[in-house]
């Protein structure tokens, strides 16, 4: 059930007031995550960092995540996006305080690693925005919701240089990120008192169990605990990076135990799946109550691609324009801000197309043209105008951000209860990617750096081949056990 009413984009009054509440809510989120970035020289020279500590920090900001997202999916889905979110702002700023004042590599790495839990906030707003919005808009309210937010980052990289000059010193960095924690924190109290989980008279649907997702099937048993591999697997890879092999912040022992608790994890994992899942053995579920889990894969896949690389492109873009066109740092910096202005208009747009023309067709075409959009950048080079360079990385940018749109426009669309949880392990996927991408830059070259981003989107093509488009209705079980269909048709 969504709440009736114009989609008035000027108005702070019912669903819309929750949406700008929402998309404001994970503004903040990306602006605490991505204080780093922009202060980076600052932190470096005020901690006597190296060059490879100061690369490994950047990967540890999106490691965390992985799990988090999950995590807070699941919390999501159980007890509501207000608490969830009110929470998450709250406790995440004690880590932004921590690196504010952090003197150490160690201290700065541990807290940069804690901080990575807020980037799971992005998560708790699909499940609220799903909640208020029909169908026919939610892919542009989830796309305003996560373009508007994730322009968080963009943000941060604009004004907080200006913060910590305005501070002055070798410390104003450290001013200039207390005050993103600062912001988190005041935030969740205006978050928690205006925020309801529905509107009023509306059911809020929660999964029979919180230990792991529902599946329907036997073959989505196993797909599940397939897809689950990667996101270990980059969490092994990270662990690796910090290896004698890699920066040699831990030694071979630590490593091999990292490696030994991660493979635990995954063995405590299967049993919860199974422990929610042993009844599909043991009798059919009934035909209403089904998904397909592949939906959720293919997903998965595409988000690996599209945010990923955008995360990995973020971090990368300003030092990849310096050296291409011998640019200042200031210059380069304002250069390669184009990829990430365009969050502000592609990923809403990638919802809206979704929802005008159906959204396995939308996510065909942007992954082309994202395909095309990263082999176009891998042929930028020092011959090229400037200027050119940054409309290949523009255009790129669009195909990405409403690509990330049109995946998070179908997410709601597979199972109302499980909201959460899917939007978690999607969301995830994105962060998987961005490990990925960020351990291959250290190894590879710029041009073939962006070849592989436009192999993977390949590779996503060829998965979303085998994606249905979502239709029809969702089954769902009310608290006392009536059965109530909910409308998703795509349009």
């Amino acid at each position: 059930m969504s709440e009736t009413g114009k989609f008035n984009i000027f108005s702070f009054k019912g669903k819309m007031k929750i949406l700008h509440l929402s998309w404001f809510a994970f503004f903040i989120t990306f602006f605490v995550w991505f204080n780093f970035a922009p202060l980076l020289q600052s932190v470096k020279s005020s901690l006597g960092l190296t060059t490879a500590e100061i690369k490994t920090l950047l990967i540890l900001n999106v490691a965390f995540t992985i799990p988090a997202r999950v995590i807070i999916g699941m919390l999501t889905d159980k007890y509501g996006p207000r608490l969830v979110y009110s929470a998450l702002l709250a406790v995440c700023s004690i880590p932004c305080f921590v690196f504010a004042f952090a003197d150490s590599f160690v201290q700065a790495a541990i807290a940069r690693f804690a901080l990575g839990f807020i980037g799971a906030g992005f998560v708790v707003g699909i499940r609220l925005v799903s909640e208020w919005f029909p169908h026919n808009e939610l892919g542009t309210a989830e796309g305003i919701y996560g373009g508007w937010g994730n322009f968080g980052s963009a943000a941060a990289a604009f004004t907080l240089p200006t913060v910590a000059i305005m501070f002055g010193g070798e410390d104003g960095w450290r001013y200039a990120m207390a005050i993103t924690g600062v912001m988190s924190l005041l935030f969740s109290f205006v978050f928690y008192a205006n925020v309801t989980d529905t509107p009023k008279g509306a059911t809020y649907f929660k999964p029979k169990q919180l230990g792991a997702m529902e599946v329907t099937s036997k073959g989505d048993f196993f797909l599940l605990l397939f897809m689950k591999l990667p996101m270990y697997g980059a969490l092994a890879l990270l662990a690796w990076k910090l290896s004698p092999s890699g920066i040699g912040m831990l030694n071979d022992g630590a490593v091999m135990g990292t490696y030994v608790v991660l493979a635990l994890i995954y063995c405590y994992e299967v049993l919860q799946v199974w422990r929610v899942n042993k009844n599909v053995f043991e009798k059919p579920v009934p035909e209403v109550h089904r998904y397909k889990f592949k939906q959720v894969a293919v997903l998965n896949v595409l988000y690996f691609a599209t945010f990923g690389s955008e995360l990995a492109v973020v971090s990368m873009l300003p030092l990849f324009f310096s050296e291409t066109f011998e640019l200042t740092p200031v210059m380069a910096g304002m250069v390669a801000s184009a990829y990430a202005f365009m969050n502000l208009m592609s990923r809403p747009g990638g919802g809206w197309i979704s929802d005008k023309f159906g959204r396995k067709p939308t996510l065909l075409i942007l992954t082309a043209g994202l395909a095309a959009g990263y082999f176009l950048m891998g042929q930028v080079d020092s011959s090229w105008p400037v200027w050119l360079a940054v409309v290949a990385a523009m255009a790129c940018s669009f195909f990405v951000q409403s690509g990330e749109g049109a995946v998070f426009a179908t997410v709601p669309l597979i199972k109302r209860r499980m909201t959460g949880q899917i939007a978690g392990m999607t969301g995830a996927y994105g962060n998987v990617g961005a490990v990925c991408y960020l351990t291959i830059l250290s190894l590879v070259d710029y041009s073939t750096f962006f070849y592989v981003i436009a192999a993977t989107a390949v590779i996503g093509f060829i998965t979303l081949l085998m994606m249905e488009e979502p239709s029809g209705q969702i089954a769902e079980v009310n608290e006392d056990g009536s059965i109530m269909m909910i409308d998703v048709a795509n349009r």
